[in-house]
Formats: structure tokens, C-alpha cells, sequence
């Protein structure tokens, strides 16, 4: 499943990326996260709670950033365990733009999740991923301008 969408924050580039790469900011704005551990520069462990439907599952998951082509864009691979419920895999490309005295950041999200998640259907499975997205994002901005208050 991919997940395309638009957020406009009203702080410069460079800020925008700087907080991607910080741990603060991210586990604050992931909706469910419990943990989050920075191994390097590049690599975190993180868990995760999610609720799908009828399911509720805890993800052990191992994240990895690329922060190699800031600040106009950024990205992360990661994938989770959540035991008996199932897994989930995907990847999040950041694109960057300096727009409106701020920027635009436009995101492209690829998940794939199998197991008993995967049974709970599809349109419930991209309805909470959406609904995920947007709460990411929301959490993301807040935290980026309490940074910058």
C-alpha cells in the first residue's frame, strides 16, 4: 500500500530536516510509540503499539534513516515484528520545499504488512495507516514548533 500527501509547516527547511533526525521529535510524533533507541546516527530500534480494528499489536521495530540527500530530502526504511499478529516493512521518502515563508513537505509512505494484520482487510488496514499518516504528521508539526517557540 502507498500513502502520498502534502504538509505545509511554517519553519524553514533546514529545521524541517533537522528535527527528522532527531529521536525527541520522532518518538513524540509517532502515534503509539512506547520506545524508541538510538543506536547511530542512522540506526534505531523503536516499539510500537498499534491498534487495527480488532487487533492491537506490539511492534519490535528496526528503523534505519538516510539522511544523505539533506536537507531537500530524507528517508527511512524500517521493518517490525509483532509476533503471532504479524509483521509490517515499508519506507517513507521525504521530499523538501522552501515555500510560502516555510516549507512544504511532501511524503510517499510504502507499507506492506502480513500475518493476522493482513487479514483484518484491506480498506481497514489503509483507513488506520492513513489515519496513522496524518496523526504522524500533526504530532510532528507540534513538536517541531514547541522546538522552535
Amino acid at each position: 500500500m502507498i500513502l502520498q500527501d502534502q504538509v505545509q509547516l511554517p519553519v524553514n527547511k533546514e529545521a524541517v530536516f533537522q528535527a527528522l533526525n532527531d529521536t525527541e521529535i520522532l518518538k513524540a510524533s509517532f502515534p503509539g510509540c512506547e520506545e524508541l533507541v538510538k543506536h547511530s546516527d542512522t540506526e534505531l530500534e523503536a516499539t510500537v503499539v498499534v491498534k487495527f480494528g480488532p487487533v492491537k499489536a506490539s511492534f519490535s521495530s528496526d528503523v534505519v534513516l538516510d539522511p544523505s540527500q539533506g536537507p531537500d530530502k530524507f528517508s527511512l526504511t524500517g521493518s517490525g515484528d509483532a509476533g503471532i499478529a504479524g509483521f509490517a516493512k515499508g519506507g517513507a521518502n521525504v521530499d523538501l520545499t522552501e515555500q510560502d515563508g516555510g516549507t512544504l513537505l511532501s511524503y510517499e509512505v510504502n507499507i506492506d504488512i502480513g500475518g493476522k494484520l493482513a487479514q483484518v482487510g484491506g480498506r481497514l488496514i489503509e483507513g488506520t495507516s492513513k489515519k496513522l499518516a496524518k496523526k504522524f504528521f500533526a504530532n510532528f508539526e507540534e513538536a517541531l514548533l514547541n522546538r522552535h517557540a
